[in-house]
């Protein structure tokens, strides 16, 4: 069994309900952030299925120098802290240096750490010592049993409250693939595993300033994760994508996440009794 991670009244761990993590790529700004983040809740609670929300007040990694990167940690982090307060929901936000960690620890109820960071020491060392639970995505250029090291690195503070994240591996230039084993691999480290059904169809780069990607792969993909066996999803949403400012390509238009939670619910329900024995 791996370790319970709590986030505020949820817990997440095998046997447990399935979790989404959900929200946009990137705070576009307050007013549509809050919303989304409203119909989101509305959604989930309908299907009585866990919800944290999440959205980066700052996207560090962009292809483009012109690239829209959000709001930044100060006024990006005051927009969550109300969306919090006002829905009362968990919030998870990922942080680019350890510089942004005591402004962001007070609201956030995840840290999340981003795949390119994955072997920063010093951020995830700041970010555990926070004592909050801490989601780290593996690095597309990281091998599932690579992530020992990072979970290593989170415990010798003392925080055993870890998630980690499948975003998918490189396949060559500009592509990633999603190996299904690496799901069953790193819950053998010990801690809850989430997929990243919207990231790990990513074309990376592939539109020469911008990343492109297959959002008709998010829902069969998430589909053979939760089959294979992981605690939780991790989703990109959009009110329409096609003018999302971060992620177009690949994040979920809202109106067809009803239809994934109804399908990934379902195969949840069968595969958990034997998959958790």
């Amino acid at each position: 069994m791996a370790k319970i991670v709590n986030i505020r009244n949820l817990s997440i761990d095998q046997g447990k309900p399935l979790t989404f993590i959900a929200g946009p790529c990137v705070i576009e700004d307050h007013e549509s952030c809050l919303k989304l983040a409203e119909k989101l809740k509305s959604v989930f609670r309908a299907k009585k299925a866990q919800f944290i929300f999440k959205a980066s007040y700052d996207k560090a990694n962009r292809t483009s120098i012109n690239s829209y990167r959000g709001p930044g940690v100060k006024e990006g982090i005051k927009i969550l802290a109300d969306i919090k307060k006002r829905l009362d929901l968990p919030i998870l936000s990922d942080v680019h240096c350890k510089e942004d960690i005591p402004i962001v620890s007070e609201t956030l109820d995840i840290i999340q750490i981003p795949a390119f960071l994955c072997r920063q020491t010093d951020l995830i060392l700041a970010a555990a010592k926070t004592g909050k639970p801490v989601n780290v995505k593996k690095g597309q250029f990281l091998s599932p049993w690579d992530m020992k090291s990072v979970v290593e690195k989170i415990r010798s503070t003392g925080n055993e409250q870890i998630l980690l994240t499948e975003r998918g591996t490189s396949f060559g230039y500009n592509n990633l693939v999603s190996d299904m084993r690496a799901l069953v691999i790193m819950r053998e480290l010990g801690y809850p595993v989430i997929y990243d059904a919207t990231h790990s169809v990513q074309l990376p780069g592939s539109q020469g300033n911008v990343s492109g990607g297959e959002r008709n792969m998010v829902v069969p993909l998430a589909r053979a994760a939760i089959a294979t066996g992981c605690e939780g999803l991790f989703l990109e949403v959009h009110e329409n994508p096609e003018r999302a400012l971060s992620d177009a390509a690949t994040m979920l238009p809202i109106n067809d996440l009803p239809f994934l939670i109804e399908q990934v619910l379902g195969i949840h329900s069968i595969v958990q009794p034997k998959v958790y024995s």
